[in-house]
């Protein structure tokens, strides 16, 4: 889910500037850091953050807090340092201490992602607040979120929102706009069981209304309709999912439920991932490729369904072969390892040889503390208390409104080629 950001907030230069995004995106790739630019010390991930810095940190965060790490007291004031007095989050604000303004491009998926990293972290209920607080104002009438304010509804923005709703103890199906909640939007983005791509996430309709499937929206629509954020409980331990209970037959009929949809995605995911156990992702006139991200994203949300034998085969395939585009990608790609890795029961701290909490942290300024001897322990809320030092507000992406006029444009996963 979630979420391959920087290519899509490129997109952005890609409407003004007439460029096209370019291909080398692809496996999540953050944009090269120039040489000349120093970026905050604070920060995890040395590339340049203008369109993931926040998406990262918060990804970043999270992870390590599920693993028992205590992050950096300054990784987590430089987080909290970047939210708007509106409580939203922009992907990135080289000047914190200057206010937001109207050409602040302030986002619902960064602002998502920081509450859910910062309600875990505990001890920033007044920055959660005020973020929760933007999210539901911006809600649309249709019950789901855009990428921006104003923006048309999409699978990934509502579903990140609500794993934000969830953190902060909000429940999803109450947050209702003209009486539609999270749940009716994700309902209208499933696509119907007898047309092509049955039971997957649309990213959104096309021009003419069509649900086409897309497979990361579908990861994210999985989670979405379960309630659930980027973290869930372990394999064999999940409650609202019951994927492999119900079979793969595709859920339809008058009283379709989001967990007839979530089930519904998830038999869609098992589906493709049994003919390889790999997602594919492509962009316009190049080969399709192994989409390491999607394919981490569609673990957890298997698992989160209940279909945790359908976990083995793209975890097992994620351990031998996610190290170089890990290495590559940076944070945001070892926490989206972790999450899978826990998720389907497995050890990060062993994923495939390799440590991915040790390499997450060797990104970023040093932790507080060291993680517990147990990759999977839970950790204490109460050992985290930071307090921003800015006393700010807080905000992540991939479809892209400009909210005065710019236009719209679909992140990369809404371009993922369709299995």
């Amino acid at each position: 889910m979630i979420v391959r950001r920087s290519a899509a907030v490129l997109a952005v230069t890609a409407v003004i500037g007439g460029a096209t995004a370019p291909a080398a995106l692809a496996d999540d790739a953050s944009p090269s850091a120039s040489p000349s630019r120093a970026f905050p010390s604070a920060l995890y991930g040395s590339t340049d953050p203008t369109y993931d810095g926040v998406w990262r940190q918060s990804l970043a965060l999270l992870a390590q807090h599920t693993t028992g790490v205590r992050p950096a007291a300054k990784a987590v004031d430089w987080l909290t340092g970047q939210q708007c007095a509106s409580g939203a989050f922009a992907p990135y604000r080289a000047d914190a201490s200057a206010k937001c303004d109207a050409k602040t491009m302030v986002d619902t998926n960064n602002t998502a992602a920081a509450v859910q990293a910062l309600a875990a972290l505990g001890g920033h209920d007044a920055e959660v607040g005020q973020a929760v607080r933007w999210l539901k104002d911006v809600q649309n009438k249709d019950g789901g979120w855009g990428y921006t304010a104003g923006g048309a509804s999409d699978t990934n923005s509502t579903s990140v929102v609500i794993g934000a709703l969830t953190a902060a103890g909000t429940e999803p199906k109450e947050q209702t706009k003209s009486e539609k909640s999270p749940y009716d939007a994700l309902l209208a983005l499933s696509v119907p069981c007898d047309k092509t791509g049955g039971g997957a996430f649309a990213f959104q309709p096309d021009k003419k209304g069509a649900l086409a499937a897309n497979a990361d929206a579908t990861a994210a629509g999985v989670l979405g309709s379960l309630g659930e954020g980027f973290v869930i409980e372990a394999a064999g331990k999940a409650s609202k999912g019951s994927g492999e209970s119900k079979g793969s037959e595709c859920a339809s009929g008058d009283s379709f439920t989001p967990a007839d949809a979530a089930h519904n995605g998830a038999s869609y995911l098992a589906a493709a991932l049994a003919k390889t156990p790999y997602l594919k992702s492509a962009m316009p006139g190049a080969k399709p490729q192994p989409d390491y991200g999607n394919t981490a994203d569609a673990v957890v949300a298997l698992a989160a369904a209940g279909s945790t034998s359908a976990t083995a085969g793209p975890l097992a395939w994620l351990e031998k072969n996610s190290g170089v585009w890990a290495a590559k990608a940076g944070p945001a790609a070892y926490a989206q390892l972790i999450f899978a890795a826990r998720a389907a029961g497995a050890q990060p701290r062993d994923f495939g040889g390799v440590d991915l909490v040790e390499k997450l942290g060797a990104t970023g300024p040093a932790a507080q503390t060291p993680s517990r001897d147990s990759a999977t322990a839970e950790p204490d809320a109460k050992r985290v208390d930071h307090k921003s030092t800015f006393n700010v507000w807080w905000l992540v992406g991939v479809c892209l409104v400009a909210g005065i006029g710019i236009g719209f444009l679909l992140s990369r996963r809404n371009k993922r080629q369709q299995l």
